[in-house]
């Protein structure tokens, strides 16, 4: 589904990413662990489009991503929640996710029932749905992150990004994002999720690769890495679980 190969990537004459690998396989949840500055993000924002990779292949459906701009991305059916909670402030909720289908109102991707999924999202989310008509930038943070992502799935996406999508919220509603996370993946929705939270990551996740300075030091089934010494050692220390 998603295929990303021998990927290298960074900012100016900085390479960040030194040429990592990643297989998101239709209706899994894969995700990518590791410290702050091991390059998750970038790795994100090179599959979105946000930076142009250096080298290496990205591709959607056995179609070539690499190298173009985040919205034909997007219209390829890959939806991005960045990390930091990107909402249009001064938009109110339901507006915000409309324009998360906007790719498919201007009929680059299938249509579909967009009120539908407009209602579907409230009853995914229904903290949006108490303040559909507030005004984005009114939200709590908690808040804001879930509209991020509800504005992802109104893409009704092929894939979808989630970069931290628990940076810097409560505990209760880390646990209502991963609520929302396994509802999704039950619906058949496949994910790439990128997260500080290992111990949480590895409990939605089918596959996990971890990543350590721009490299992919260890791989493999989610189950396995959750019992991996070396893993449990660096990243699922005391402090870590909820």
């Amino acid at each position: 589904m998603l295929k990303i190969e021998n990927l290298q990537a960074g900012y100016g004459k900085v390479h960040v990413l030194n040429g990592i690998s990643i297989d998101v396989p239709k209706g899994k949840v894969i995700t990518l662990i590791g410290s702050n500055g091991a390059g998750k993000t970038t790795t994100m924002r090179a599959i979105s489009g946000m930076i142009k990779p250096i080298s290496g292949t990205i591709t959607l459906n056995g179609k070539s991503i690499h190298g173009m701009e985040s919205n034909q991305i997007a219209k390829l059916g890959l939806a991005h929640s960045p990390e930091g909670r990107r909402v249009f402030s001064t938009m109110t909720v339901t507006d915000n996710l409309l324009l998360g289908a906007f790719p498919r109102l201007t009929g680059s991707r299938p249509k579909g029932d967009v009120k539908g999924d407009l209602e579907r999202a409230m009853e995914l989310f229904p903290r949006l749905q108490e303040r559909r008509q507030q005004l984005a930038g009114t939200l709590s943070g908690g808040e804001q992150q879930m509209l991020a992502m509800a504005r992802a799935v109104m893409l009704n996406p092929e894939v979808i990004l989630l970069d931290e999508p628990s940076m810097g919220l409560a505990p209760i509603l880390v646990e209502e994002v991963f609520k929302i996370i396994l509802r999704l993946k039950s619906e058949g929705v496949t994910m790439l999720l990128v997260e500080q939270f290992a111990a949480a990551a590895l409990n939605v996740a089918d596959y996990a690769y971890v990543l350590e300075n721009g490299s992919i030091s260890v791989h493999g089934d989610a189950d396995k890495l959750k019992n991996d010494p070396a893993v449990q050692a660096a990243y699922l220390g005391t402090g870590s679980h909820h």
